[in-house]
């Protein structure tokens, strides 16, 4: 049975991937602080272990030593722009620091690939849209300048990877916070009838991405010969933030109206991804379409209320 390793695995993300590897009769090493996932974001199954490490703090080598994983998924990461600005040293420990000394065990034990997670965050303003992968990457924030210096030890670690820069993604798992997807925002405000703020106009445009889709690519990735590529992994279709919440609001029955607030400094205003690299190389040519992922979130988002926030 393959043994794969992922940091990050309790995460928002990083469970649906775990599933999905489970799914397909991998065995499955987590590491996690749980400072954001949680235990019962895990589905209970004898082939997963969970290690409750800090992967920049802790010793990990013992890990590696007595698991040894065949590959490894890296999404453990510090991913709130406004905290990459508030404590730039922090930003850069999680997300350079503590990926460069996994990267130094990958090539210690000779893992197979390195599967990584980055962010559309790498391009700064797009010069034209949709962005593909030869796009200038100029971050405007420390969180995208971290990602593409993560990137750039990858490529330079002679560990075989595939960085995937993914897209706006949402689903279920996403806990609400101010620094968490704007779905996610929207799906806690309707269901508990809170306002919502929408910074700017509304009209900017972003890319959504379902989180089943990206466990799936992710897992796929194992399974092929596909590696030392960059891709982007989106829908390569554009929405505005308010056609996103008239969207919601009928879907969940909301009855108030957004409160429109100043834009925010350093905010994107559109951002589409290009998956054609995604369609040549991995053969990508399928997506959840919104409209579903959003009655997916939503069955889920209250079922997990009415179960007193225990996961099925």
């Amino acid at each position: 049975m393959t043994k794969i390793l992922i940091t990050g695995g309790a995460g928002f993300i990083g469970s649906h991937i775990v599933e999905k590897l489970i799914k397909d009769n991998f065995e499955v090493i987590v590491i996690d602080n749980l400072s954001t996932g949680k235990i019962d974001n895990l589905p209970k199954d004898n082939k997963i272990k969970l290690y409750q490490q800090n992967i920049f703090e802790d010793n990990i080598n013992n890990i590696f030593d007595k698991e040894r994983p065949e590959y490894v998924i890296h999404l453990a990461a510090q991913t709130s722009v406004f905290l990459s600005g508030k404590d730039p040293v922090f930003d850069a420990n999680i997300n350079i620091l503590a990926s460069l000394k996994l990267l130094q065990l990958c090539k210690q034990y000779n893992i197979k690939k390195i599967i990584a997670a980055s962010t559309a965050a790498v391009y700064g303003i797009p010069k034209k849209l949709p962005i593909s992968e030869n796009h200038p990457t100029i971050p405007i924030s420390f969180y995208g300048l971290s990602k593409l210096t993560m990137e750039k030890y990858i490529k330079l670690s002679e560990v075989p990877y595939i960085i995937f820069r993914f897209s706006n993604v949402y689903g279920p798992r996403q806990y609400s916070s101010k620094e968490s997807g704007v779905v996610s925002i929207f799906d806690n405000a309707m269901k508990k009838n809170l306002d919502i703020n929408i910074y700017g106009d509304g009209e900017q445009i972003r890319d959504f991405i379902y989180v089943k889709d990206i466990a799936n690519v992710v897992c796929s990735s194992i399974k092929n010969n596909i590696e030392n590529e960059i891709i982007n992994y989106s829908t390569n279709t554009g929405i505005t933030i308010n056609k996103l919440f008239y969207l919601m609001k009928e879907l969940y029955g909301y009855k108030k109206e957004p409160i429109y607030m100043q834009e925010r400094i350093g905010d994107i205003k559109d951002s589409i991804l290009s998956n054609e690299k995604s369609h040549y190389l991995l053969n990508c040519t399928k997506y959840t379409p919104i409209e579903e992922g959003l009655i997916n979130l939503k069955e889920y988002s209250l079922s997990f209320c009415n179960s007193g926030g225990r996961h099925d």
